[in-house]
């Protein structure tokens, strides 16, 4: 398992950039004739457990993880269960981080960035067993304005279907560079990059991918973040809405903080080895 500083190195080195109310799009749509993502650049792995393949000589792991496959999710009740152990809630955050309203998603469904480029909560596609995001904040003290973060877990039943949402999501910000999060809120200069298990400073997941840019609203234009992570047929996000007074390098380190945090916990519930 990466540290926190691990993980923040990673994502500073991409530069600067809500919390995105709708976070990862699980319905993936970049699935290329042959069957394997088309975005990510990934390692693809075939097997509907929660670790991915081996290497051609059988001897290299190509995952940081290995899940317990006793503990894998194969049902919606055990993906529920999953995703509300592992979504970090308002102290898991720190002590003075308060919930926002609405606190949570809405049960059996997921977030989906529809063809107007609009983010919108539907029902929960195929493939998808259990989704949970929550929505937490920390109120604005000292000179420093309120700082917005989301934590979310969906839960796959396959690790093509986990691996197509990050590709779906590498994809978005060249589909969409501005989204609608709300009727007032945008999100806008949107960039994003992969970096596959092994690659950049990447040991401590399957694939990553970081989108950066503009969060705006009536309050102005502040930094966003948001970092999803993929263990197995899990996938794991964080976003980040800046405000006034916080620096790129604090978003990037509360990013980091939310991102080890959920791994840590993931690889407690499935019980593997890394």
């Amino acid at each position: 398992m990466a540290s926190a500083a691990t993980v923040a190195v990673l994502l500073g080195g991409c530069g600067a950039g809500d919390d995105k109310t709708a976070e990862p799009s699980p319905s993936a749509s970049a699935r290329s004739s042959s069957g394997t993502p088309s975005g990510s650049g990934s390692p693809t792995a075939s097997a509907s457990t929660g670790s991915g393949s081996t290497s051609g000589s059988g001897s290299t792991p190509l995952t940081p993880f290995e899940a317990d496959p006793a503990a894998v999710p194969r049902t919606k009740a055990q993906a529920e269960a999953l995703v509300k152990a592992v979504t970090l809630r308002p102290e898991g955050w720190g002590a003075d981080f308060r919930a926002q309203q609405p606190a949570e998603s809405a049960p059996g469904t997921a977030a989906v960035l529809d063809e107007q480029c609009r983010w919108q909560r539907q029902a929960l596609p195929q493939g998808v067993l259990a989704s949970l995001s929550l929505y937490s904040a920390l109120p604005a003290v000292k000179g420093k304005g309120e700082l917005k973060v989301t934590a979310a877990v969906t839960v796959h039943s396959t690790v093509l279907d986990a691996d197509e949402q990050l590709a779906t999501t590498l994809e978005e910000a060249l589909r969409c560079p501005v989204q609608q999060v709300r009727t007032d809120e945008q999100i806008a200069g949107l960039q994003s990059v992969g970096t596959p298990y092994g690659q950049g400073g990447n040991g401590y997941a399957d694939d990553q991918v970081l989108e950066i840019g503009s969060y705006l609203s009536a309050d102005g234009q502040q930094t966003y973040r948001w970092d999803v992570v993929r263990l197995g047929t899990v996938d794991v996000a964080v976003s980040v809405k800046g405000a006034a007074g916080w620096t790129v390098d604090e978003l990037t380190q509360r990013m980091s903080q939310g991102v080890t945090t959920m791994l840590s916990r993931l690889e407690f519930e499935l019980g593997g080895k890394s």
